[in-house]
């Protein structure tokens, strides 16, 4: 009786849980440096740079762990050159992944609360329609990257930054020598595989806690 009732919200706690999941990927993928170091290798990017491993990780992890950390900080790099347009991109990505934290936070504790009342009502229908939206998500970007990464690339940045000092020059921001597309393909591709598993998680939860619940 109170399935219908509950269908709305239901439908947003589903939408809820499927922002998490893209958050989360997100932030699982900014935490997972090995992806880097191994594209060290595999990029040949010591060659490409002209930089040491050691020069290289140093300053990725300085990059990584000021993006990850939510509190204001200056930027500064700790054995690279970098300008004054540099430093400001820096800081308008730092303010992306901060407030995909803050969604994250958000988005986490809607979804838990969702969940107890679901369980409750025995309706998991969000799991269903939140799997759903997720293999939407994840279909587009990945058909896109086929056809031209290259061009993907550029309309984000596009979308996200007001200004163009993500076209960094090497000769005053060689930071960029360390971090070349293929790796932010890669990036991406990790994290569409994390909202992959999330949609596959969702997917075996949403059977059987249907058969758990409504024999």
């Amino acid at each position: 009786m109170l399935f219908p009732k509950f269908r709305p919200l239901q439908t947003g706690l589903s939408l809820s849980l499927a922002v998490f999941i893209i958050c989360l990927s997100v932030q699982l993928t900014l935490l997972f440096k090995p992806l880097f170091y191994f594209d060290i290798e595999y990029l040949n990017i010591e060659e490409e740079s002209n930089l040491s491993r050691e020069t290289i990780i140093e300053n990725y992890d300085y990059m990584i762990d000021y993006l990850l950390n939510p509190m204001p900080q200056t930027f500064h790099l700790p054995s690279l050159d970098y300008s004054e347009h540099g430093r400001i991109h820096f800081q308008d990505v730092k303010r992306i992944f901060t407030f995909n934290y803050i969604l994250l936070v958000i988005t986490g504790i809607i979804s838990i609360i969702g969940f107890y009342f679901s369980v409750r009502n025995r309706d998991f229908y969000f799991l269903k329609t939140a799997a759903a939206a997720l293999i939407l998500f994840t279909i587009i970007p990945l058909v896109a990257f086929a056809v031209d990464f290259n061009t993907v690339f550029i309309i984000f940045h596009e979308l996200f930054f007001s200004n163009d000092y993500w076209i960094f020059d090497a000769r005053t921001d060689p930071v960029i020598t360390i971090l070349p597309e293929t790796f932010f393909l890669h990036a991406a591709l990790l994290i569409l595989g994390l909202i992959l598993l999330g949609i596959i998680l969702l997917s075996a939860s949403y059977k059987g806690l249907s058969k758990k619940y409504n024999r």
